[in-house]
Parts: C-alpha cells; sequence; structure tokens
C-alpha cells in the first residue's frame, strides 16, 4: 500500500515542482543601482554627480544608455565590455588616465572630456567599428593614434581644448566634423587631411599657426565651414601667406575668421558677387541645436565674436539609420543624432548628458530608493495554478 501511495505522489511532487518553476520563469526582474535613476525598462541608466569612485552594482547587461559622468571614477579597465548592447557612454568629468580598456564595440558614442587622458593608443578605438562620435575636449592629449582604415563609421571627432602642437595624421577618412580648436597647433603636415574627403566642418581656430603648407586644405572636397581666427597669422611674410590667402577667397566654404583681414569672414567664392559685408555678420548664424530642443538648429554660444565658449562642435548633419531599434530611449539623448561635447548646452546642471525620461523615478531625499522589480505576466498563470491545485489534490489524496 505503501509503495502504491509512493508511486502516486512521486509523479504528482515533481508536476508540482515544475508548474512552480514554470510560474517563477514568468518573472523577469529588471534591477537599477538604488543610488542611480533609470527609465525605459531600465535600459536608460544615469549615475551622474553621484560622487562614485566604483562602478555601481546591479546594472543590467542589456542596458542601452550609461551616464557616469561628473564623478571620481579614475580606473574602469575590463569593467565595462560584458554590456554588449551598450549604445552611449557618458564617462566625461572623471579623473581617467586613459579610454578604458575593453570597451563594448557596440557603442555609437563615447563623452569622455574632462579627464586627465595624456594619450590615445592604436588598441583604443582599433576594434569599434561602430562607433559614430568621440568627445575627448578638455584633456590632456598631446598625441593620438590612428590605424589605417579603422573607425569606418566615426563623422564626428572632439579633440578640442588638448595640447596638441601638430594635427593628427591618419585621421578616419569618414570623419564630417573635426574639432581641434584651442590646442597649441603649430603646423598642418603636407598630405595629413588628403584623406578627408567628406570632412565638412573644420574647427581650427584659438591655435598657434603662423602659416600653413600650400595646399593643405586643397583636397578637402566637401568642406563648408573652416575657422581660422584666434591665430597669431605671420601676416608680414607675404610668401608663405600668399597662397593661403588665395585659397581663402576662392574656396566655395566659408571661412570664419579671415586670416590678416578685418572682415570676420571670407571663402563662398560662389556668393562673392551678391554678398555685402557688415558688422553683424562677424556673429555665425545659428548652426546646432541644443540637446533640450527638438529643433535641429539653436543658437552657438559665443566668447569673443565667432567662437565657442568651449567647443565648436556642433550636431551632426545626419540621421542614424539603426535608431528605430533600439526605441525612443536613445533618440532622446542624442536627439537626432546630435554630438554631445563640452559645450555647456546638456541637460543637467551639472553640463553632463544625463537623461530624464517620462518613466524616471527621482530619489526621495533622506531614503534610500528601493530596487525596483518588473513582473512580466505569463499568459497561461490560472490554468497552471488549476494544474498545481489539481496536483496538490492528487498528492494529498
Amino acid at each position: 500500500m505503501k509503495r502504491i501511495r509512493m508511486a502516486n505522489t512521486t509523479p504528482a511532487s515533481m508536476v508540482a515542482s515544475l508548474l512552480l518553476l514554470l510560474l517563477c520563469a514568468g518573472y523577469v526582474p529588471a534591477i537599477c543601482p538604488p543610488m542611480c535613476s533609470c527609465g525605459r525598462g531600465h535600459r536608460v541608466v544615469d549615475c551622474s554627480a553621484r560622487g562614485l569612485s566604483l562602478l555601481p552594482d546591479s546594472l543590467q547587461h542589456n542596458i542601452h544608455f550609461l551616464n557616469l559622468s561628473h564623478n571620481r571614477l579614475q580606473d574602469l579597465d575590463g569593467l565595462l565590455g560584458h554590456f554588449g548592447h551598450l549604445r552611449t557612454l557618458d564617462i566625461s568629468h572623471n579623473r581617467l588616465m586613459h579610454l578604458p580598456d575593453g570597451l563594448p564595440r557596440a557603442l555609437w558614442d563615447i563623452h569622455a572630456s574632462a579627464n586627465d587622458i595624456r594619450q590615445l593608443v592604436k588598441n583604443d578605438t582599433a576594434y569599434h567599428w561602430n562607433l559614430q562620435s568621440l568627445d575627448l575636449s578638455n584633456n590632456q592629449l598631446e598625441r593620438v593614434v590612428f590605424i589605417n582604415n579603422t573607425l569606418p563609421s566615426l563623422r564626428a571627432l572632439n579633440l578640442s581644448h588638448n595640447k596638441f602642437w601638430t594635427v593628427p595624421t591618419n585621421m578616419p577618412h569618414n570623419l564630417e566634423i573635426v574639432d581641434l580648436s584651442h590646442n597649441f597647433l603649430l603646423q598642418i603636415l603636407p598630405g595629413s587631411l588628403d584623406r578627408l574627403s567628406r570632412l565638412s566642418r573644420f574647427y581650427l581656430h584659438a591655435n598657434r599657426f603662423a602659416s600653413v603648407s600650400e595646399g593643405v586644405f586643397n583636397r578637402l572636397e566637401s568642406l563648408q565651414l573652416l575657422t581660422l581666427g584666434d591665430n597669431p597669422w605671420a601676416c608680414e611674410d607675404e610668401e608663405n601667406m600668399t597662397h593661403l590667402l588665395n585659397w581663402v577667397h576662392q574656396t566655395p566654404a566659408k571661412v570664419l575668421g579671415c586670416p590678416c583681414y578685418v572682415r570676420p569672414m571670407c571663402g563662398e567664392a560662389h556668393l562673392a558677387t551678391s554678398r555685402t559685408w557688415h558688422s553683424a555678420s562677424y556673429t555665425e548664424p545659428p548652426l546646432g541645436t541644443d540637446t533640450r530642443d527638438s529643433g535641429h538648429q539653436p543658437p552657438i554660444q559665443v566668447v569673443t565674436s565667432v567662437y565657442l565658449s568651449k567647443s565648436a562642435l556642433l550636431n551632426l548633419p545626419y540621421n542614424r539609420s539603426t535608431g528605430n531599434a533600439t526605441g525612443a530611449g536613445e533618440q532622446a539623448l542624442t536627439k537626432g543624432g546630435g554630438f554631445l561635447t563640452s559645450t555647456p548646452h546638456t541637460l543637467s546642471t551639472q553640463s553632463s548628458t544625463t537623461i530624464r525620461t517620462r518613466s524616471t523615478k527621482k530619489a526621495i531625499p533622506g531614503k534610500a530608493r528601493s530596487i525596483s522589480i518588473q513582473m512580466h505576466t505569463c499568459s497561461p498563470h490560472t490554468v497552471a495554478l488549476n494544474l498545481l491545485c489539481t496536483a496538490i489534490m492528487i498528492n494529498i489524496f
């Protein structure tokens, strides 16, 4: 009799256990670190300005946006590689000495301004095929090394406010925007710009150029805007300056800060016959968009006439073709593919790329925010519960 009861009981117990496992499988926890704020199903994570010296625990592996700006982070080597879905990473305003090793290869945007990064070696960017914008402004960079045919998707490169003496060579050939303003640049090596046939905006103001080699800009076929102001041009050296002065008058691109002239702009040869020069043209009209607005053309910030307070880089003139693949979360972060730079027109009072979405919950002062758990409903719950009750009844009788 005991054997018969055991024979009947054992399968019933197994069925009950399986049903419990089935019910539990319907609950998928989504964890947000208590010191951070999260949105878009915890895939958009903002941990900025929390005084962090270590990477927070409990970050989901499928996050798309991570803001770690305005903290005290010194070393993130090998800690971010497992975030295989990460598209935007903001590690600006920290204490990093180099770009972290092992960053996810799926990244679109890296913001690493205002750190203590001193060089960019070839392995830092060798495998980032998807990277579209890289901001390394306000660091201590003196040299960067790019490998030929790497970073094929890179469109915007911000190296402003560093310590470069020479324009970097081997820059990725698909670049559309390069900002090298506010450095110590003295020369452009012949041929170093020849591969940049898609470059449309090139910022070289606030450097130490006295002259440039003949023909250095001739291969920039797509150039629309070049800034040359706030440089100590050797205007008395006619032999070395004549070719540059001839070029700025013949180029179809707009040149801000025309060398050796009191006029603020030159170039745009195709408009020369109809243009009237006046003092109001000294300030560049709106070219970019504040990330807080939904439009694409907000005013730029001016320090001395034409030049931006921190960076001249503005929004990219293109939209990501893959933007819809990851939902509205990332679109809210970039507002049409804009490149967030060190210019303080960002979303938080700390000038970070902090993102506030509608689903973000603000922390209550004085209280630690509890870990939120998302309960994903399972459609056969009612049937499973009935089966569980039946199995328990069988087990009893």
